[in-house]
């Protein structure tokens, strides 16, 4: 059974942050606010725990296309092959923000990652995630917890994700009611940023 913690966005409670950062160490998954859905993560270095949240998504590790919760653009050299000035510059005008960029991987992306030529990174405009990943010391493995059935309250209320999730994760985090509108899914591995999908980001920043 999870444990529900209630943690408020404008000052985050370091014990409580302290809290999911060793249950993310040691293996568990979490469910957490983010400037869009709410996003169900783990420690993007334990194996474990990167194969129970795709089996609770009902794929395959390897062909799982989860994006990197990053504390700041710092992290990005750690994944992500050189990158150019002009990439860079949308990166920095996006972020944080409801985006996703995928990027070109580099060599040192996690093994289950390693067949993999590009990943996406997401910078959320949320202190509670970024207090999160800053407090472990590396990125979270983030996906969103959307219903097939799209009920919306079920992926907004935290409460209700509580009672819907408590049987499959460690954690759920109460960080106030959460959006249902995805991030902005911008491609900018190739030579031009291609939009995968319009979400809550603007699309100003091209």
């Amino acid at each position: 059974m999870a444990q529900f913690i209630k943690i408020y966005e404008d000052k985050p409670n370091e014990a409580a942050i302290a809290k999911v950062v060793k249950v993310l160490k040691d293996g568990g998954l979490v469910i957490y606010p983010t400037d869009t859905v709410y996003g169900l993560g783990c420690d993007i270095t334990n194996t474990k725990a990167l194969e129970r949240i795709a089996k609770i998504k009902g794929i395959k590790l390897e062909k799982a296309n989860f994006s990197f919760i990053c504390h700041d653009l710092s992290n990005l050299s750690d994944y992500v092959r050189q990158i150019d000035t002009a990439t860079f510059k949308i990166l920095k005008r996006a972020l944080p923000g409801p985006y996703t960029f995928i990027l070109p991987g580099n060599n040192n992306l996690p093994k289950e990652f390693k067949k993999k030529t590009t990943v996406g990174i997401r910078v959320p405009d949320n202190s509670i995630a970024l207090e999160i990943v800053k407090q472990l010391g590396n990125p979270i493995i983030s996906t969103s917890i959307r219903d097939d059935d799209d009920v919306i309250e079920y992926t907004t209320d935290p409460e209700l994700i509580f009672e819907k999730w408590q049987n499959l994760v460690d954690i759920v985090i109460d960080g106030g009611y959460g959006d249902n509108v995805g991030s902005t899914i911008i491609d900018l591995s190739g030579d031009e940023p291609i939009v995968v999908r319009e979400g809550k980001g603007s699309l100003d920043i091209l």
